[in-house]
Order: structure tokens, then sequence, then C-alpha cells
């Protein structure tokens, strides 16, 4: 089987919702050394704030903050984008080029805010199989076909339903939390003054409160679509911090310092 070009490949509808939702995991996989990729299936555009020259400078510093190996931005729709077969071979021809172990993409309806976040959803879901289908690569620019070997899913924290998945895990992304918001603040078109300040406050909270499901300071949560196997589970459970560690040989009756 060929080698993969990328490790991960993380997908999402808009330039800034792969920072808000995954940036804390895409700074730490690409400090770890692993080759990531990030995809914008639309360039956020047309939207009141900003422009697109100013969208694209705003998501290639971004990008740089979180140390992807690559990133782009598709020319799908935005505020129309939808699953239908067009768009399932432009997403796949992506992920066909740079063949990915790991694809990504965000989970949940939205209805307070954009109906692309599901839509990519579905597209991501449609992508995951049409990837590797022979027989049809005039549909996905000549590309050659590639079987990825796992679908992970970011629930989207405000999503109007609550999913019960086969198998939820926390990314710690304590030491990398400051390079998310960094990431999140390129977007000044869209996040300006009290704007930002209430998008860092959510992104704090809701890291803070999956980070603490698994005893981290901060997390980002991800979900996959099936029981997920183990052939060794000591080495899967590391050590836990809750509650905090103690010295079996420290006396509490007596002062550190007396």
């Amino acid at each position: 089987m060929q080698k993969p070009d990328l490790d991960v490949l993380f997908t999402a509808p808009h330039p800034d919702d792969l920072e808000i939702g995954m940036g804390g995991t895409i700074a730490k996989l690409s400090a770890l050394g692993y080759r990531v990729g990030m995809i914008h299936m639309t360039s956020g555009e047309p939207t009141p704030r900003g422009t697109p020259e100013t969208r694209k400078r705003e998501t290639a510093e971004a990008s740089e903050i979180l140390g992807a190996t690559v990133c782009e931005t598709l020319t799908l729709p935005n505020r129309e984008l939808m699953d239908v077969p067009a768009n399932r071979y432009a997403l796949a021809s992506v992920v066909r080029k740079y063949r990915p172990r790991i694809l990504v993409g965000l989970a949940g309806r939205t209805p307070a805010g954009s109906p692309d976040h599901y839509q990519a959803q579905l597209l991501t879901e449609a992508v995951r199989f049409y990837s590797q289908l022979t027989k049809w690569d005039d549909r996905f620019e000549n590309t050659e076909p590639w079987r990825v070997d796992h679908l992970v899913y970011r629930p989207v924290p405000m999503a109007a339903e609550i999913h019960h998945w086969p198998t939820r895990f926390v990314v710690d992304i304590t030491e990398t939390m400051d390079k998310k918001l960094a990431a999140v603040s390129c977007y000044r078109s869209q996040f300006d003054g009290p704007r930002l300040e209430r998008v860092l406050h959510y992104i704090r909270s809701t890291c803070g409160a999956d980070g603490a499901l698994a005893g981290f300071a901060f997390g980002e949560q991800y979900a996959l679509p099936r029981l997920l196997g183990v052939t060794d589970p000591v080495q899967l459970l590391g050590d836990w911090q809750i509650p905090p560690p103690f010295d079996p040989t420290h006396n509490p009756n007596v002062p550190s310092n007396p």
C-alpha cells in the first residue's frame, strides 16, 4: 500500500472553524512531528466582515501558527454548501491527493449558526467512502483511489442534539492552548474588540470543560463512529491526575517547613 502523504487531514466549512474547533489538536500533532493538513471547504465569502483577500491572509497566518503542513481553501459555495455529488467529488479529490490516514471533521447541527456545518459533516462522511472508489477517477481529477483508515468527529459543543458516540476521547491541548487562541485571533476581520473577547471566552470555557472530563486543564473532545479496539489497555490508560497525586511518605501532621 502507498505511504500516506499526510498523517491527519482536518476539514471544516469556513476559515476559522478549524482554528476554533480543532486548533489545539492541529498544533499539538504538528509539534509532535506529524504531517497535518487543513482544508477549508469554502472561502467564507460573502460575509458582512472583511474581504476574500483579507480572509486569505488571515488563513495563511493562522495555519503558520498551528504548524500545518498543508492548508487549502476550496471553492465550494459558502451559505449554499450542500452534500451533493459535485461537492463530494471536489473534497474527495483533495483527500485522494493528500492521502491521509485519518480524516477529521465537525459533527452536529447548528440551527443558531450556519447550516454549512452539518452539511460539511455529511460531506466528510461521504468523502471517506468516495475517496476509495475505483473506476471513477475522472470524477476525482484523475487522482488514484485512497482508503482512509479512520474517520474522526469533532462534535460541535453547541450542537442541537446530544449524540451518544460509540467512542469518545479528549486530546490534551494544555500546552498548545495559546497557539489555538493566537490562530483564532488572526481572523481580525471576523473577530474584533468585544466580539473577539466573546469567542476567546467561549473557547476557554468549552476547552476547559472538555479537558476537565479527562483531567486536563484544556482539551478538545473527539468521537469515533465505532468502538475503539485496544490490544494493550495498560498502555492506553496513563496517569490519572484527579485527585492530584500525593507523596505517600509525607506525614500531613508534620509541617513541611517547621
